[in-house]
């Protein structure tokens, strides 16, 4: 009771700060308002303690403090978050996508395929304009082309009618409704092949997409724009990496510095998380342009195998061709399908670069004061620099370190806080670097830590523990940490609700909980064809012996060397029914005659014709 108590408290604090930001002129999404309630209540200088009931006094406290951090337009950690919140919202695996493709799809056609399957046939103009409206839905399914191009219309029309004439749209009636909307599905393909196929013969198709080409056009683009924007972020990151170690010098930080640290540090955290994101999407992009890849090779040998079928003949048996006609469709749906995605990784990219932190669109000049008589390295540069050290794993026996032999190894590895080093979150006052595995890579219980020093890996291993909890304790500072070193099963308990009331405590409540262990942990290798019985393989080499020394013979007679093999195929009988204007009928009697004198007597036969049958008119 308590639990829905807060969670409807909780719900009425995410509505009130909707309201109050969007009093302010700002519009946040109820997940946004969320995430920051969480924030708020994870950070320790808020001074909420979770677990606990919360008042209507804190209640307005922390719904203030989420307000004025969700108006701050000059906070790069709200941009960063603004990001993370889109990108989760928005993101999805290319199984996701697909699955998602295909239920839109299937949802935008019900309505069409339950007006065909609903549909009462009464006259020859019903049936046409059923027919008419199968052509539709095959156009709207497969993407052929816009309803309202009358050239693409009749080639699709034309193509149905050479599978479906309208003669068999009373058969198609007759069929239940799942059944219905099966050969709806087949005579899509079989459609979007022939009209596929007509296209590339030169015979029609100028209304169709030409989506092979649209691809390699927009795959290399999409390519290109990806990688000038992952090379400006990772400049960015440069730059602000080292102002974030100029400020932390000595007397550098002072009241006269141009730019605040900790200000500088959340514009690297956020530079750092769209750097990440753009990884992902460049690797969707080169998955999809390798997809497409595939799907056009085997386009093109379909297609040219059914070039090589029909040629110049008039007729071809069905058997031959509909199953090349629905591969074609099959991988032109696959194509619109890659096109799609690519489209929605396009708009990810363009959409995540307008939650880029506003440091950078001040004058570069101030950057550039910070950065006076400094080195800007990059990411390989620091990696270079201490490529040299290594860790010898013969010289630790209480753990266990690793020396990757090829970048394959470490990204096996899954190393923890995105490959981050740690040891520098924690003394560098939060600085964001890359760890080199080169080095070496701790496994810290079942998980494994990157550095970016000798020194620090070093100092990391005489305490990982306590590095681990300064890393999460950080966070709570930092909430844009919490995705950017995916530390979020960390904070997976957390309750989103506080109270300042003192000596309430929630009791210790029971609950049911189960684990399960895989089935096989190692994969099974069981040669069958094992045999430990000595003499069972004498056995069978003595077999093998024999059979080098059979031989097998065949003969024929004059009988049975003119047999061959025969098949027929006949149709099966339809059932009909007529029905005439009126009912008659009519009684005829039966013809009936008697033959006596056949059999029993002992003399010549001599038969009697005798007519029984009863007269008409009696």
């Amino acid at each position: 009771m308590a639990h829905a108590h807060a969670r409807r408290l909780v719900g009425g604090i995410i509505r009130d700060i909707g309201h109050e930001c969007a009093n302010r002129g700002q519009d946040v999404a109820e997940t946004l308002a969320a995430f920051m309630v969480k924030a708020v209540v994870l950070d320790p200088r808020s001074g909420f303690d979770v677990g606990r009931s919360l008042t209507q006094q804190d209640a307005r406290r922390l719904t203030q403090l989420c307000v004025e951090k969700l108006v701050d337009e000059g906070s790069p950690a709200l941009d960063t978050i603004k990001m993370q919140v889109y990108f989760d919202l928005n993101y999805t695996s290319r199984r996701e996508f697909s699955e998602e493709h295909q239920r839109v799809l299937q949802a935008r056609m019900a309505s069409v395929s339950r007006e065909i399957t609903d549909r009462r046939v009464k006259s020859q103009a019903d049936m046409e304009a059923l027919h008419r409206k199968i052509a539709q839905y095959v156009m709207l399914c497969s993407g052929l082309g816009s309803a309202s191009d009358i050239n693409t219309v009749k080639e699709v029309m034309a193509a149905l009618q050479s599978v479906f004439p309208l003669s068999e749209l009373r058969s198609f009636m007759s069929l239940d409704k799942k059944d219905q909307e099966q050969q709806l599905k087949e005579l899509t393909l079989i459609v979007t092949g022939i009209c596929l196929f007509n296209k590339d013969s030169g015979k029609g198709g100028e209304g169709i997409d030409d989506v092979p080409s649209l691809l390699n056009e927009a795959i290399p683009a999409t390519v290109g724009e990806i990688e000038k924007e992952l090379d400006a972020t990772r400049t960015l990151a440069w730059q602000y990496t080292a102002a974030v170690q100029r400020l932390a010098e000595p007397g550098a930080g002072g009241a006269g510095c141009p730019v605040h640290p900790d200000l500088m540090k959340q514009a690297l955290y956020n530079v750092r998380q769209h750097e990440a994101f753009l990884r992902v999407l460049l690797a969707d992009v080169i998955s999809c342009a390798k997809q497409v890849e595939s799907q056009q090779t085997n386009f093109s040998t379909r297609m040219n195998l059914l070039r090589s079928i029909v040629h110049t003949r008039t007729s071809v048996p069905i058997s031959q061709v509909f199953p090349h006609f629905t591969a074609l469709a099959s991988l032109w749906c696959g194509l619109q399908e890659e096109k799609v995605l690519l489209s929605s990784l396009s708009y990810m990219v363009a959409k995540l670069r307008t939650f880029l932190t506003k440091l950078h669109l001040q004058p570069q000049a101030l950057l550039e004061t910070v950065l006076e008589g400094m080195e800007v390295k990059s990411d390989t540069d620091r990696l270079r620099e201490c490529s040299g050290d290594q860790i010898d794993p013969s010289e630790f026996k209480s753990q266990e370190w690793f020396v990757p032999e090829t970048p394959a190894d470490s990204e096996k590895l899954q190393l923890q806080y995105k490959g981050a080093c740690c040891y520098s979150l924690v003394e560098n006052d939060g600085l964001f670097v890359y760890g080199n595995p080169n080095i070496g890579v701790l496994k810290h219980k079942e998980k494994y830590y990157a550095f970016s020093s000798k020194a620090a890996a070093l100092a990391f291993a005489s305490k990982p523990d306590q590095y681990i909890a300064q890393i999460v304790e950080r966070a709570r500072r930092s909430p844009e940490l919490i995705q950017l070193l995916e530390l979020q099963q960390h904070f997976v308990s957390v309750i989103p609700y506080s109270a300042m009331q003192s000596g309430e405590e929630h009791l210790v409540k029971p609950c049911d909980a189960g684990t399960q262990t895989d089935t096989h942990l190692v994969e099974s290798n069981i040669v069958k064809s094992y045999e430990w019985n000595e003499w069972e393989l004498r056995r069978k080499a003595i077999q093998m012996a024999n059979l080098r020394k059979k031989v097998t013979r065949s003969a024929q007679t004059n009988l049975s060397h003119m047999r061959r093999d025969n098949a027929t195929q006949t149709y099966l009988p339809k059932d009909a029914a007529c029905q005439t204007k009126k009912d008659s009928s009519s009684n005829v009697p039966n013809p009936l005659i008697y033959l006596a004198g056949l059999r029993g007597k002992p003399g010549p036969t001599k038969m009697i014709r005798i007519d029984l049958t009863r007269p008409v008119d009696e």
